[in-house]
């Protein structure tokens, strides 16, 4: 049975990620429809506009489409980095039993979609796009499960949970190591030397929200500058983001104890202001709670809406929008073998892993679930969408008609997976109910 304290923080991420599906969806279809408008030339030019900021010889001009990009996106990236090291150390990846079943499935997810990509691409100069159908979109496929409602038990949507952030690391390092330009080694020298120093400081349990941001920022330009993508920077600073809080709960108990027992003494007046014992004993209960939270639980709980509700979003409504002309020029092929790895690949990958794990007695299936409900969710893994947009762009950076191309491949295969992944769910889980 899945305890309580785990269960409803997950049903709040499953809550926030499923609307996040559906605005994710709505941005999509309105960037389509802008696009394709008679307004569509300011479309493309709203997203071409340059935004920066410059002192003397030093400045920062990019298009607005860089900075949703490469800035908004590495803080998605961050939010991905602190899911990751949650999940390793108190998550459903904090032990081999828990976390081989997703592993493996997210492996196979990973591995048989890049293959078939391969496999079926003839052409040198697309074949950089292998790593578009490796990552599936969890807020999409939330949104579907959810839709679902009785059809899938919880246990099933934690497995996806999981094992789409074992494609996300996947993901995250494909673009470090193969979707970086020529590196600066110094630069980049310098940027792992501020790493670690953060790191260090989280060993020995000291965080500070000021210094991680001013050297976030610090980080994120030196990437930039080196040559590696400046979004990995967000996943690797996540990592020194301490779980542990400085106090336990018994000293916090006893600590609140006190500053209550102080409140209750200073607080004789009638006047609609606070005493200055008063907000002396308030200021004294927002550094314990300071202290009581864990650093990067707190981190993530206040960036989750932000990234699914507007960064996400905004990510969509900026890369979505392509323009259906009678003469565009699109690469036919690479559509087809995008839509194909996304559906055909994630399908195979996930269920023949999922497969030999359990075979193999290395895994088990998730509680209430069936084998027919494992492969719906293979299926409806290939909904890959926002991470698949994003890889697009850097493989074919500079080429209009191959990432037009792959985004209408993807957005293809997205649905295709979306609808034959929640048919199959459907009659899975009624299968499932009638058996019962």
């Amino acid at each position: 049975m899945i305890k309580t304290y785990i269960l409803t923080p997950l049903q709040k991420f499953i809550k926030i990620e499923s609307f996040s599906g559906i605005l994710l969806f709505t941005s999509a279809i309105i960037a389509i429809l802008w696009a394709n408008s008679t307004f569509g030339d300011s479309y493309a030019a709203l997203w071409q506009h340059e935004v920066g900021f410059g002192v003397d010889d030093f400045g920062l001009r990019k298009s607005l489409l860089f900075w949703i990009n490469d800035g908004l996106m590495a803080i998605f990236f961050f939010l991905i980095g602190l899911e990751i090291k949650r999940e390793l150390v108190v998550g459903e990846l904090n032990s081999i039993r828990k976390a081989t079943f997703p592993i493996f499935a997210g492996i196979g997810g990973m591995i048989f979609p890049l293959l078939l990509f391969l496999l079926l691409n003839d052409k040198p100069e697309t074949a950089h796009g292998w790593g578009i159908p490796m990552a599936t979109d969890i807020a999409f496929t939330l949104a579907i499960l959810t839709l679902l409602k009785k059809s899938v038990p919880i246990s099933l949507k934690i497995f996806l949970t999981a094992f789409a952030i074992i494609d996300d690391l996947g993901a995250v390092i494909v673009i470090a190591v193969f979707y970086s330009e020529g590196v600066d080694w110094v630069l980049l020298g310098i940027a792992i030397g501020l790493l670690l120093i953060l790191f260090a400081m989280s060993h020995k349990g000291k965080y500070n929200k000021f210094i991680t941001i001013a050297f976030g920022a610090i980080i994120w330009v030196l990437f930039l500058k080196a040559g590696i993508h400046p979004t990995i920077s967000g996943v690797l600073l996540a990592f020194t983001i301490p779980i542990r809080q400085k106090l336990d709960k018994a000293t916090f108990l006893k600590e609140l104890s006190t500053i209550s027992e102080k409140l209750a003494l200073s607080g004789k007046t009638d006047l609609p202001i606070h005493t200055q014992d008063t907000i002396k004993q308030m200021d004294n209960l927002d550094d314990l709670l300071d202290d009581f939270h864990s650093p990067l639980q707190n981190l993530e709980h206040k960036l989750h809406g932000w990234v699914a509700y507007f960064i996400m979003p905004v990510f969509a409504l900026a890369n979505a929008g392509v323009v259906f002309a009678s003469d565009m020029s699109l690469e036919t092929d690479l559509m087809i073998h995008i839509t194909m790895a996304l559906v055909l690949g994630k399908f195979i990958g996930v269920s023949l892993f999922s497969y030999l794990a359990v075979k193999l007695k290395l895994a088990e299936l998730p509680t209430s679930a069936t084998a027919w409900q494992i492969m719906g969710i293979a299926i409806l893994s290939g909904v890959g969408f926002t991470m698949s947009i994003f890889i697009a762009n850097l493989a074919y950076i500079g080429n209009a008609a191959f990432i037009d191309s792959a985004k209408i491949g993807i957005l293809i295969g997205s649905l295709i997976a979306g609808v034959l992944g929640a048919l199959v769910l459907q009659i899975a889980g009624k299968k499932y109910r009638e058996a019962q």
